[in-house]
């Protein structure tokens, strides 16, 4: 199979692709033409975005500011929540320190974060 080659090539692919999502849906079966087409346009698309568009992995401050919006917290209801005194998230969250791996197991099963995220890998 082939690739995307340039920027006017992906722009064509994601204009295809708006149209062809008009088209199909979920009742439309995967043998149709269209929803081929459009499986294959959405790969090609995302093989080049992840080449030209990279995503770099969230960092823990980052998250944890997400999940404190998510949730309604300030850092110190955070900081009690996890049970840490409100200078150390502050100390983590402007990157000046990391959180131990007690402090880290807690924020795993307390705001459902990835181990990797805060440990990170």
């Amino acid at each position: 199979m082939t690739r995307i080659q340039n920027e006017l090539q992906y722009q064509s692919a994601m204009a295809r692709i708006e149209e062809l999502l008009k088209i199909v849906n979920n009742d439309t079966p995967v043998e149709d033409k269209d929803s081929i087409e459009l499986v294959l346009l959405s790969e090609l698309v995302a093989d080049y975005e992840d080449v030209h568009y990279p995503i770099e992995k969230p960092t823990l401050t980052d998250v944890l500011k997400l999940r404190m919006y998510e949730m309604g917290l300030s850092q110190s209801s955070l900081a009690a929540m996890l049970g840490m005194n409100q200078s150390k998230i502050s100390e983590i969250m402007s990157g000046k320190s990391e959180p131990t791996l007690k402090q880290a197991r807690t924020m795993v099963i307390k705001l459902d974060i990835s181990p990797a995220i805060v440990l990170g890998v």
